[in-house]
């Protein structure tokens, strides 16, 4: 799917308003809560849905934002680029999350900013 009328930021904002607080990173892979600073293996984690960017000067220039939650209940968000200059070890990881938890239908509410 791809975003064009949103930037990550903007959707980044909406998921924090519906209760994605948390945010994400890979460590030793492993996906980490920067703030709790659990660690969660593929098994252990959903995707509820996943954003597509092409950036607007450079379509090469693509990010992909995952909307997670963890079997312990954190829900947040994280982006990762796509293409040339991706972070191998994101996609690694998400590649390993079991079909069953990666959902891609968790609908964010309207946006009411217009």
């Amino acid at each position: 799917m791809k975003e064009n009328s949103k930037n990550e930021l903007d959707y980044i904002r909406r998921y924090e308003a519906a209760g994605f607080t948390d945010q994400f990173q890979i460590v030793e892979d492993q996906l980490q809560n920067l703030t709790s600073k659990n660690k969660y293996d593929p098994r252990d984690v959903t995707i509820l849905k996943e954003h597509r960017y092409e950036g607007m000067s450079n379509p090469s220039d693509m990010s992909l934002l995952y909307v997670i939650e963890t079997m312990d209940g954190s829900k947040g968000t994280l982006l990762a680029s796509y293409g040339a200059n991706a972070d191998n070890s994101i996609h690694s990881f998400m590649n390993l999350i079991p079909e069953d938890n990666v959902k891609d239908d968790f609908m964010l509410p309207p946006d009411t900013k217009g």
